[in-house]
Formats: C-alpha cells, sequence, structure tokens
C-alpha cells in the first residue's frame, strides 16, 4: 500500500535499510481529506543508530514515549537515536489540513514536538499504548485512525486552497520562488505569506526552497549526477548556491553525501 510523501526525505537510505524497516501506507477514506498517509518504522539493533530526516511542509503525529506527539515544522536538521528494539506509527498531514484539526495558527507550533491531548484536547496515551504494544501496523493504523476521528477532522476550503498550492510547489519543478507560487494562487506574496503561516506552519518561501532539496536528495539517491545541470534546472544562482542550500539541511555537499548513502 505504497502511498505518498517523500521517501527521499530519508537521509543515507541504503544505510537506513540495514538499521529499520519503513512501510507507508493509504490513509481510510475516513481521513483520507486531512491525512496524506501513515508511516511505520521498526528496529531491532546491536548497536545505536542515528536516524536523520529531510523535515517536510507537514504536521505529523506519532506514537513516541507512551504519547501521541505532534511535530510541528521543523526548520532544524531533524535525527531520532535509536537504539534496542521498537517501533513507532505516526500519519502525516496534508500541507494545510492540520489547521482545521488544530483551530489556530499551525505556526505556532513550529519547531515544537506537543502531546497531542494539550493541542487537540482528547487523552492520547491509550491510543499511544494500543500503537506501541501491537506488533501489526494495520492495527496500529486502525488505533490512529480512530482516535483521529474522535478528535475530529472539520472541513474547511481555505485549507483545501493551501493544500492545493503546496501540492504544486511540491510537482512543479517550474515554481523555483514564493512569487511564483503567489502568482499561480492569484494571491500577493503578502497574502500567501499568511495563508501559508497559519496552515502550513512556516511561509511558501520555505515550502518552495525545501522541495528543491528533496529533489537534489532524489537525484543524489539516483546515482550519478551533472550537479551543475541540476542546479541549473532548479534555478539556484549557480552551483555553488545548490551546494549551500543543500549542505544547510543534511549537514554535507550533494556530491559528498552521494557517495555515502
Amino acid at each position: 500500500m505504497e502511498s505518498r510523501g517523500y521517501p527521499d526525505a530519508i537521509v543515507r537510505p541504503v544505510t537506513a535499510a540495514r538499521a529499520i524497516t519503513t512501510e507507508r501506507f493509504e490513509p481510510s477514506p475516513e481521513i483520507a481529506g486531512h491525512v496524506d498517509y501513515h508511516w511505520y518504522v521498526g528496529w531491532d539493533l546491536a548497536q545505536p543508530h542515528d536516524q536523520q530526516v529531510i523535515p517536510q511542509p507537514r504536521i505529523h503525529v506519532a506514537a513516541e514515549d507512551g504519547r501521541l506527539l505532534v511535530h510541528g515544522i521543523g526548520r532544524r536538521p531533524f535525527v531520532r537515536h535509536l537504539t534496542g528494539r521498537g517501533h513507532t506509527l505516526g500519519v502525516s498531514f496534508l500541507p494545510g489540513l492540520f489547521r482545521p484539526v488544530l483551530g489556530s495558527r499551525v505556526s505556532a507550533i513550529a519547531d515544537q514536538v506537543v502531546p497531542a491531548q494539550e493541542l487537540l484536547g482528547v487523552d492520547d496515551r491509550p491510543t499511544a499504548e494500543r500503537i506501541l504494544t501491537s506488533t501489526d501496523p494495520a492495527e496500529m493504523a486502525a488505533a490512529m485512525e480512530a482516535y483521529l476521528l474522535d478528535v475530529g477532522l472539520p472541513s474547511d476550503p481555505v485549507a483545501e486552497d493551501v493544500r492545493r498550492w503546496a501540492a504544486l510547489a511540491e510537482e512543479d519543478r517550474s515554481i523555483t520562488r514564493a512569487e511564483q507560487l503567489a502568482d499561480h494562487a492569484g494571491l500577493s506574496l503578502r497574502s500567501l505569506q499568511r495563508l501559508f503561516s497559519e496552515y502550513v506552519g512556516i511561509g511558501p518561501k520555505w515550502v518552495v526552497q525545501r522541495f528543491r532539496v528533496l529533489e537534489v536528495a532524489a537525484r543524489a539517491h539516483s546515482g550519478d549526477v551533472d550537479w551543475a545541470a541540476v542546479a541549473a534546472e532548479l534555478d539556484f544562482s549557480d552551483q555553488a548556491h545548490l551546494v549551500r542550500t543543500f549542505r544547510d539541511v543534511v549537514g554535507a555537499p550533494p556530491a559528498t553525501y552521494a557517495k555515502d548513502l
């Protein structure tokens, strides 16, 4: 049941595949209007493993440490230290669609990890226990969906508009600047910035750039790459600009990173 999202967000996927098991599941129709996909990570390690992930413009809710934790948009590198044996399951919300669930500005939780009950008003601990004690990812996903349906998933036409614009930034490689996205949306840049801050949790410039970084990661994972050509294709000012941008997020230049997957 492979679904959407960006698998290339997993940093050094070859090394990761030796340490962790990952799966993605499509959401049920009852929550598919808000949730992009379920994700599962399992591990059984003789030695500790640090797994880095490139943050995306999506809100995640994940079972960890006995709670369901809401992960706001992260502007800093995300690294999880894994030891022993364990697993987690989470959901990735469609960009913009966590706003009607939260009922307030999503930017207020940027760079934060907050227990779901504090934000959504429904005790998350029984659901977290069900997920973390289960051995069946499908059962875990059902428990997560039941919790979200209990919280409530209100509709919001503005959130749908924002979702479409974020999807355009992800899918249309010709969009390399926030101003272009504003033109496609028929809005001023300032209006788009306000909407993205409220609904996505971060501005459109960050969103557009992050999808460019994810595309660079995908190219690095694919084999030999002409980085100067990629820089031109993705409208970086030059190859040095691409290198700086990628290094700031991942911690290594793309050519170096591609040799150490």
